[in-house]
């Protein structure tokens, strides 16, 4: 357990975050789920750049690393010019 007030906080606030993070992070999967879904080229068209965003808000904060961000935004991309 903690010993100082700075160290209660701390875990107060990692905690927080945490629940951030994870509400973020699933629901950026399920956007990417739904995505995958579309069947019409015009729909995809028009949430491509909503899903993106997400993704981007993601790595922006470091829920995920930048690299797999580049990457689900290529298949996203590539998935939508397929249809």
């Amino acid at each position: 357990m903690a010993n100082h007030k700075s160290a209660l906080k701390r875990i107060r606030s990692n905690d927080k975050k945490r629940l951030r993070n994870r509400f973020q992070h699933k629901t950026t999967r399920n956007a990417i789920r739904d995505f995958k879904a579309l069947t019409k080229k015009k729909e995809a068209q028009k949430e491509l750049p909503e899903v993106a965003s997400m993704i981007d808000k993601l790595a922006k904060k470091n829920i995920i690393h930048s690299n797999k961000a580049a990457n689900l935004k290529s298949k996203l991309s590539k998935f939508a010019a397929a249809l």
